[in-house]
């Protein structure tokens, strides 16, 4: 009797003290949901009580750790796994016997944000993080490598961009944006070649830079008769520019798209057909090398419409990363717009290939102006060469373009301009707004209104986190 006493009281003395260890911990782990917006996955860790945190990631294999410092967990979170082919398992322990470690195997490599802790409910917390490379089309590793390279540069320019720690303003301290800017849309057009280059000859004397300046004349006109667009020629007469001088151009103009107009040539004359380029890769390499050069950079700008930024106070590893980042989003908004250009102009001719080609064109290669070169057709082709002084089949060609062009920003409407603004009264009308500053970052903005980073981008129909200065965001 007295040796079953004993045990009862034994195990009523483990049962308090585990249940006064519980009561010890300042946090709880409540649960762990999995959500997907476009390219990216946000993972939502729900808790009482707010813990210090600490988010990072290991490779080989590929794995999210998150710390919880004195933290229990209770219930299942597990089950998150099943919601995104991205994550492979979910795992917990304790670590240094209060704290908790949470690891999420994945399926690649990613890269993070971690948005500040933020309260929900009365006395709830959650802490988000949102993968790049995973959601819908659960991403790629490349693209991953490229997301990597974003927001390295993203960090590193937002340091650079604040002298002092600024403090977090409450929601109560909104900076709300001014009258919207409704600005148009910049566009400058290429004449290719003239002067003393006249390009490609036809069989029948046509010269290239003849016909593709009466075509780069109606693309301009086209875009100037439509509300929300400017154009820009960058030869309006038959004269010789250096193809650089003519980026420089498009550079000086603030453009917002560059596109050059050429009429291809080829040794046998049953070539025919219109093709549409991109910048490829080994030529943005190239150009960053040469961007990065000390002689470049005392007169060579990036940061596009507005936001011109000068190398020359960077050092050279943030030289390398702004220029990278760059030169692989104009290239990714290139290959967009080229497909919409592309599915446009084999409407009304014959395409060459059936893809957007990339290549290494010197006036592709402004780091930061989506640029496209369009080869109208073969004037070596004598048909081809009779269609290339039709006025009624250079108008259809340059139909096609502007279409596909404006389709590109109808999508995809710089925030600044008229066409954003004009989305935005179509869904009803901005609600809070708020104008991105230097040292700005998705997380810091979230955290400031207390909102998590995926409403964000949702909102704004973010793809990627890179802001730029100026951008007005609508606050969810």
């Amino acid at each position: 009797m007295r040796v079953g006493a004993l045990r009862s009281i034994r195990a009523l003395c483990v049962i308090v003290g585990i249940a006064l260890a519980q009561s010890a911990f300042a946090a709880t782990l409540t649960s762990l949901d999995v959500k997907h917006a476009g390219g990216t996955t946000a993972l939502e860790f729900d808790l009482a009580g707010k813990p210090d945190t600490n988010v990072f990631a290991l490779d080989n294999p590929a794995r999210l750790v998150a710390d919880f410092s004195d933290t229990r967990k209770v219930g299942a979170i597990e089950a998150a796994a099943s919601k995104s082919a991205l994550i492979k398992a979910v795992r917990s322990g304790p670590r240094n016997q209060n704290d908790l470690r949470v690891v999420i195997d994945l399926s690649h490599v990613v890269t993070f944000e971690v948005a500040p802790i933020r309260k929900i409910g009365s006395d709830g917390y959650r802490l988000e993080v949102v993968l790049e490379g995973g959601g819908s089309d659960e991403g790629d590793p490349i693209e991953a490598i490229i997301r990597s390279r974003e927001n390295a540069a993203t960090e590193a320019l937002a340091k650079r961009s604040s002298s002092a720690t600024t403090p977090r303003a409450s929601s109560s301290t909104r900076q709300p944006a001014v009258t919207h800017p409704r600005r148009d849309i910049v566009v400058v057009v290429d004449a290719g070649h003239g002067g003393k280059d006249p390009g490609a000859v036809g069989p029948h004397g046509v010269y290239e830079k003849t016909v593709v300046l009466q075509m780069a004349k109606r693309l301009a006109a086209k875009f100037n008769a439509a509300p929300g667009f400017k154009a820009y020629l960058t030869r309006d007469r038959d004269v010789f520019i250096p193809l650089r001088g003519r980026t420089r151009i498009a550079r000086d103009r603030h453009a917002d798209f560059f596109v050059s107009l050429h009429a291809d040539a080829a040794r046998s004359s049953s070539a025919r057909g219109s093709s549409v380029f991109a910048l490829s890769q080994h030529g943005a390499t190239s150009e960053s090398a040469r961007w990065l050069a000390k002689s470049e950079n005392n007169s060579d700008l990036i940061g596009g419409v507005g936001g011109d930024l000068s190398l020359d106070d960077k050092d050279e590893m943030l030289r390398g990363v702004l220029l990278d980042l760059s030169m692989t989003a104009t290239i990714n908004d290139s290959l967009a717009a080229g497909t919409d250009v592309f599915r446009q102009i084999e409407r009304v001719n014959r395409i060459r290939h059936g893809r957007v080609e990339q290549a290494g064109f010197v006036v592709l290669k402004s780091p930061d102006i989506p640029s496209l070169l369009v080869e109208t057709g073969f004037i070596t082709n004598p048909s081809e060469e009779r269609l290339l002084q039709q006025a009624s089949h250079q108008q259809q060609l340059m139909n096609a373009v502007y279409a596909g062009i404006r389709a590109h920003f109808e999508r995809q409407p710089p925030p600044d301009s008229l066409l954003a603004w004009q989305r935005d009264q179509a869904r009803g009308g901005a609600r809070d707004e708020y104008r991105v500053s230097a040292g700005d970052t998705l997380s810091s903005i979230a955290g400031r209104f207390n909102v998590s980073i995926l409403a964000l981008k949702q909102a704004n129909r973010l793809s990627s986190d890179v802001l730029r200065v100026g951008q007005i965001l609508n606050i969810p």
